[in-house]
């Protein structure tokens, strides 16, 4: 008898011990699933290690089946599990389950099903209801039974499940658990191939169909190395191939196997970018300083520090080929799935397909195909989004974060961890260089560059030596537009993107808003329409004429009543995207304008595609949110205006300057990437504000050492560490007054570990999804410490109701 680690996918903080016969355990290794039982359930839990049975105060209970033949993920990826379940306070188990690809967990489910007894019973009960009973009652009166999807909700009833406990006592119904089968596996087709020995065809007695198959078959094995063919291809060329096969088969001249099938989530062939002939010399001296790192298999972390358009990317593609030389992996993360499929361009010009993509964007089975290749070390390069950080890499030799500031690294809901932090940790836990690249790095990467903690490499200069664009400030509490233009059209930029179109060149509008108008005010009471399920105003898509909540997906028909008054007289206030590209349409009929934001790309294929005609030059402004000022290389793109600059300088998060700062310096950086200069105009209300000024100038130390001055007076990151701790739930005053509790005990705690406490208070966003939100900041140096009050807390009597959830946000990035 053996004694296995499991971590299980339950909210469990501590990982269980399980018994498996030795004879059982054979190739038994770390990384695989298995199905334990946790109470009355089953469950899928994940091998951690495995150790000789022991003597032990309790029953160990036995395994139930082991589901893989295989690790899902290498045994030395398990330290790495555990520490990220210890910082961010969260069942190792669950972040294993979110590490992997969707759909893998198997459970136990419960079944419910009526006796003959209990049918009798219940339709007398349901006769004497009243008023008419639930839905449920009658679909399990009528069926028999109920499925456990539908069971699913009943059983969260504390009513209900008395109910039928009861029934279960009497014999009116059978409750029993039964295991789900994973929703995700490999895809697999049948195959055919020939007999390894077998006649001559011309010796044997065919029917016409038959010789046309083994025909057919035999050359289509002539053109290729696998000796199998699909049916699917076969049935293609011959509709009558399927039958003559299976009589083939009969006779032992083929055999028919299945195959499996890896799904391809590429798509077309991406376009090809070439090698430059000729690095930088400031290219040359950060590759100086970065190939040694590589070549000496080790962990050291890098801040590229480069200008837009300084050549970053080239950086990356030395290095991985280095790495690649040294038999190690690389792994790349991007903060969005565009930009994962710009570097995947890249990558696969210089390396061909020896890439492997992991992102949102992918179906589970694509995701399920590449992590296999992965495991299986036939993709050395993955490249991808947050979630790329969990691939299963044996060996990376080079870990790089481009645009390692972006707030899209954190997760901001189950388990809320911070991909670029942890790029960091699992370089060092696997011994490995981290190059993290960025124009605009964020205010805590660059203290860490500053402090000796990580090795700067710059890149000061655009590559062959481009300017920066020339910017100018417009004014915008100083500006009067023309009458016949629309109000958020200075008359400077206006006048810029008709130069822009007379010369043939490229414009991009940004506005970090998506929809028509952003707020719906009644003109008769005055109050404006909201979502019914979020303390949000709702925005207008004018073109899909709907109402929409840009944060619960709540959505609305427009035209609109008020629904406070009833009164029709609801009038637009506010512009977004829509309208801006709206508006340039009237204003420039003849110009080719695309719109890029959530709304016009649903999906990677559509996104693709307006990059695609961008390139092509067959857009002559595009109009978009932040999705465009990301790591886009559109050489005829000779104009940026941006609409509104301070949008975000309002928000209640001590990052509004840092984010704004970054925003603009990034679209900026759009412009002047070709043979010709580059312009931008900024209109803002604020324009002296030192986030705008610095983004003006190009000055990022500018910006740098202003920010630094405040986080240190404020002892805001990096200067701490943060936790917030967010309650929520349906009742507004129980979350008020858990928050309320909680944070009376945690100053009694909190002198005591040298933490600070802000609030409690409401969030900024009061209600979300119908949940009513409080929040609670903790503020200190030691993470031990933040990390003692939070277990304090989360102990507390005043949480221990289904009623109010408090979530434990280590290192937030957003505060709203």
């Amino acid at each position: 008898m053996i004694h296995l680690e499991v971590a299980v996918t339950a909210p469990v903080t501590e990982t269980l011990t399980y018994s498996l016969p030795a004879a059982e355990a054979g190739g038994l290794q770390a990384g695989q699933r298995l199905l334990v039982p946790l109470g009355r359930r089953q469950v899928t839990g994940y091998l951690l290690a495995i150790s000789p049975a022991a003597e032990a105060p309790f029953r160990i209970k036995p395994v139930t089946e082991v589901l893989d033949s295989r690790p899902l993920f290498p045994a030395g990826m398990v330290p790495f599990f555990r520490w990220i379940a210890a910082y961010y306070r969260y069942p190792l188990g669950e972040v294993i389950k979110i590490a992997l690809p969707g759909g893998l967990t198997q459970q136990s489910e419960r079944l419910i099903s009526l006796t003959g007894t209990g049918r009798e019973a219940l339709a007398a009960f349901l006769a004497a209801q009243k008023p008419a009973p639930p839905a449920w009652l009658a679909e399990l009166t009528a069926r028999g039974s109920l499925s456990p999807a539908r069971l699913r909700p009943v059983w969260r009833s504390p009513k209900w499940r008395r109910l039928l406990a009861a029934w279960q006592e009497q014999g009116f119904v059978t409750i029993s658990e039964a295991v789900g089968a994973a929703r995700t596996r490999a895809k697999t087709e049948m195959c055919a191939g020939l007999a390894p020995t077998g006649p001559p065809l011309a010796d044997l007695r065919l029917k016409a169909s038959e010789k046309k198959t083994m025909t057919l078959l035999q050359e289509l094995l002539a053109n290729r190395p696998s000796p199998l063919v699909p049916l699917r291809e076969l049935n293609h060329l011959y509709s009558g191939a399927g039958r003559a096969l299976q009589s083939l088969a009969a006779r032992g001249l083929v055999f028919l196997q299945e195959q499996q099938v890896l799904r391809d989530p590429f798509g077309e062939e991406p376009p090809f970018f070439p090698e430059p002939p000729q690095l930088s010399a400031d290219q040359d001296k950060a590759l100086a300083a970065l190939l040694p790192a590589i070549d000496r298999k080790a962990f050291a972390p890098f801040l590229l520090f480069g200008v837009t358009g300084s050549g970053k990317t080239e950086i990356y593609l030395q290095a991985a080929r280095r790495t690649l030389e040294q038999q190690r992996s690389v792994l790349v993360l991007v903060p969005e799935i565009a930009l994962a499929s710009q570097l995947e361009a890249h990558f696969h010009s210089r390396f061909g397909r020896n890439v492997a993509l992991l992102h949102s964007g992918l179906s589970q089975g694509e995701r399920f195909d590449q992590w296999q290749q992965i495991m299986a070390g036939q993709a050395q390069i993955v490249i991808g989004a947050r979630s790329a950080i969990f691939a299963p890499l044996t060996d990376p030799g080079l870990i790089i974060v481009d645009e390692e500031h972006d707030s899209a690294y954190k997760q901001e809901d189950s388990l809320r961890y911070q991909a670029r932090d942890l790029a960091v940790l699992r370089g060092k836990l696997q011994q490995c260089p981290v190059l993290l690249g960025s124009a605009t790095p964020s205010l805590t990467t660059f203290h860490h560059a500053c402090s000796g903690k990580y090795q700067l490499l710059t890149l000061p200069e655009r590559i062959e030596n481009r300017p920066m664009p020339e910017v100018s400030l417009v004014d915008l509490r100083l500006t009067r537009q023309h009458a016949d233009s629309p109000p958020f059209f200075s008359p400077l930029l206006l006048t810029a993107i008709k130069d822009t179109l007379e010369q043939g060149d490229q414009s991009i509008i940004f506005l970090n808003r998506r929809g028509y108008a952003n707020l719906l005010i009644c003109d008769d009471c005055g109050n404006p329409v909201k979502c019914r399920h979020c303390d949000i105003s709702l925005t207008l898509h004018k073109s899909e004429k709907i109402l929409s909540c840009h944060y619960c997906g709540f959505q609305a028909r427009s035209p609109i009543i008020c629904p406070d008054c009833g009164s029709a007289r609801v009038k637009e206030i506010g512009f977004g995207t829509e309208r801006v590209e709206e508006s340039l349409r009237d204003l420039f009929p003849r110009a080719r304008i695309a719109r890029l934001d959530r709304d016009t790309t649903t999906n990677r294929k559509e996104f693709l595609q307006i990059l695609k005609s961008v390139h092509q030059r067959e857009i002559d402004i595009l109009v978009g949110t932040q999705m465009i000022a990301k790591g886009h290389h559109f050489p005829h793109v000779t104009l940026v205006g941006v609409i509104w600059a301070d949008a975000g300088l309002g928000m209640p998060d001590f990052k509004a300057g840092e984010r704004t700062f970054q925003l603009i310096s990034q679209v900026t950086g759009r412009a002047g990437r070709g043979d010709r200069p580059g312009r931008v105009i900024i209109q803002t209300h604020q324009p002296d504000h030192y986030s705008i000024t610095n983004a003006e100038n190009h000055d990022y130390r500018g910006f740098y050492e202003k920010e630094l001055r405040l986080r240190r007076t404020l002892q805001y990151p990096p200067f701490s560490r943060l936790i917030n701790l967010r309650f929520a739930g349906d009742n507004e005053e129980l979350v008020r007054s858990a928050a309320t509790l909680t944070a009376r005990q945690a100053r009694q705690q909190a002198e005591a570990l040298h933490l600070t406490l802000l609030g409690p208070a409401a969030a900024p966003l009061a209600r979300i999804r119908d949940k009513f939100r409080w929040q609670l900041l903790v503020k200190g140096t030691d993470s031990n410490a933040l990390h003692a009050l939070c277990d304090s807390l989360a102990a507390q009597p005043a949480l221990h109701t289904t009623k109010v959830t408090m979530i434990v946000d280590v290192d937030p990035e957003s505060m709203l």
